[in-house]
């Protein structure tokens, strides 16, 4: 399931909807991504996160797909908010629930990774020394690859 949504989430709830009634599911991983209030050296006081609607779902749901084609999941979830948040608030969430753990933690890291790398947003930092964009960091180019190795 895949939602890009401005609103904020509630872990919990989201959790017990995806997993209620599934009996087969062993273990749910989640991952909730936060705004941090540091970008280097320089603070953030906000970030606007832009999307371009349609092709962002259509993205986010081919990379569900391929976790779901990888490794035997009950459920899986992709929560991405856009629009203006402030440190502290949630970015986004993913949830994968399997018989096994070992399933749902790999799924759910493949996720984050390919959701760091293919998923088109563009974030826009508020920060002390001026609003500057977030290029791609070679880190989540690297962290992304590992499934290309291994898939």
């Amino acid at each position: 399931m895949i939602r890009v949504q401005r609103e904020d989430f509630d872990v919990g709830a989201e959790l017990e909807k995806l997993t209620a009634g599934n009996h087969a599911i062993g273990g749910a991983v989640s991952f909730v991504g936060l705004v941090r209030d540091i970008a280097g050296d320089a603070e953030v006081s906000a970030m606007t996160l832009e999307h371009y609607p349609g092709m962002t779902e259509k993205q986010l749901g081919a990379i569900e797909e391929e976790a779901n084609r990888r490794w035997p999941l009950e459920a899986s979830l992709i929560i991405h908010r856009y629009g203006r948040l402030e440190p502290g608030d949630r970015i986004v969430l993913v949830i994968c629930a399997s018989p096994h753990r070992e399933a749902a933690f790999e799924a759910a890291a493949f996720l984050m990774d390919w959701l760091k790398t293919k998923a088109p947003f563009w974030k826009l930092e508020d920060t002390d020394t001026g609003a500057q964009w977030v290029d791609a960091r070679d880190s989540d180019g690297d962290a992304a690859a590992r499934w290309r190795e291994s898939g």
